[in-house]
């Protein structure tokens, strides 16, 4: 299972420009969290501090009772074996193989034999669904296929905490589908703590256990799904309906001028250039593949916000209460046995070998 990470004040700056300062949050052991956030509010950096490529000025990270921020080089060096990260570009050797780029890791920091080294790394491909393009350069695949060999690669030292900077960043709608199923179900076969950025709508609302979003310099928010996705706080609801109107501007925040102009072009029912309606509410979470087990994740995670219940408003109140009714419903519903009907065969395998349906 996963282990816990336990950030507490972490402040980061370059020169005199901070970039975020006071940022505390827990990412729940074996869970899956999405951090939001416009450009340029040092997502990016938030992940390179949790793992110790940037120091933060002040606050600290906690895993496995070790502080990241403050140990010795020798401790950290350890504690990153613990890790796996996605970087955008899935950052491969452009030069080495599919395969030999999955098997670097190995190499470096393991011991063992050759052949050993080789079946890990194809165990992992497969996994992503890149078996039988192991002998491949980078070049020679598309996006959608260098993000999975980048994320084969990230496992192959069985992290028990997987980063994924943008991993939809350069992936259509359909790619980016597939990508947040296959991060489900490594969850449900891993049980690993997972922290997704990024900005698109559609993963943090269907993806993860747990939403945060950064802006202005701060952690907004950081918690279950169910409190985020029905919030009223301005900054969350324009993030998620992806709108015009809100604090959020093309380049900074708004000030409050602009702001007060915005509610009466509001008033007055003028379009603010997003496409349907509010669609705040709880959407329904993506589920693992038929055939995967259950994610244990769903249940800790409901367990913590039937406790925060009572401190919710009435519409967030009923609108958790719905899901969590249709989301028992629809499982009822999946695992009921047919009867003389037969219907789709259910949700993609990812791990199939040779698999090039989203390439």
């Amino acid at each position: 299972m996963g282990v816990e990470v336990a950030v507490q004040g972490l402040s980061k700056s370059f020169g005199r420009t901070p970039i975020w300062r006071d940022v505390s949050l827990t990412l729940p052991a074996g869970e899956v969290s999405v951090l939001l956030g416009p450009s340029g509010t040092g997502k990016s950096v938030f992940l390179k501090c949790l793992i110790g490529l940037l120091k933060p000025e002040r606050g600290s990270v906690v895993i496995d009772g070790t502080d990241l921020v403050h140990c010795r080089e020798s401790t950290l060096y350890r504690l990153r074996r613990l890790f796996g990260v996605l970087f955008q570009d899935g950052a491969l050797f452009g030069s080495m193989s599919v395969l030999d780029n999955v098997c670097f890791p190995l190499r470096e920091h393991t011991r063992e034999s050759e052949s050993e080294v080789r079946r890990i790394a194809r165990e992992k491909l497969e996994l992503v669904g890149l078996g039988g393009a192991e002998d491949k350069l980078p070049g020679e695949i598309s996006g959608g296929m260098r993000k999975r060999a980048g994320l084969a690669r990230a496992l192959v030292l069985e992290p028990e905490i997987i980063l994924c900077d943008e991993p939809d960043s350069g992936l259509d709608p359909v790619r980016t589908a597939y990508l947040s199923q296959l991060l489900i179900d490594l969850n449900a076969q891993l049980d690993a703590t997972i922290l997704i950025v990024t900005h698109n709508i559609t993963v943090a609302r269907t993806v993860p256990d747990n939403l945060g979003m950064l802006f202005r310099r701060e952690l907004v928010m950081f918690g279950p799904r169910e409190v985020l996705l029905t919030s009223d706080e301005p900054v969350v609801a324009q993030f998620l309906n992806g709108r015009r109107f809100g604090p959020i501007g093309m380049s900074e925040e708004k000030d409050t001028a602009t702001m007060a102009a915005e509610r009466e072009q509001a008033r007055a029912g003028h379009n603010d250039g997003a496409s349907g309606e509010d669609v705040r509410g709880v959407a329904p979470q993506l589920e693992p593949t038929p055939g995967l087990p259950p994610r244990d994740a769903v249940r800790r995670r409901r367990e913590r916000v039937m406790r925060m219940l009572p401190t919710l408003p009435d519409a967030a109140r009923r609108s958790v209460l719905a899901s969590f009714d249709t989301a028992s419903a629809t499982r009822t519903a999946e695992t009921a046995p047919a009867h003389g009907v037969a219907g789709p065969a259910g949700g993609p395998n990812l791990g199939s070998p040779g698999e090039e349906r989203w390439r």
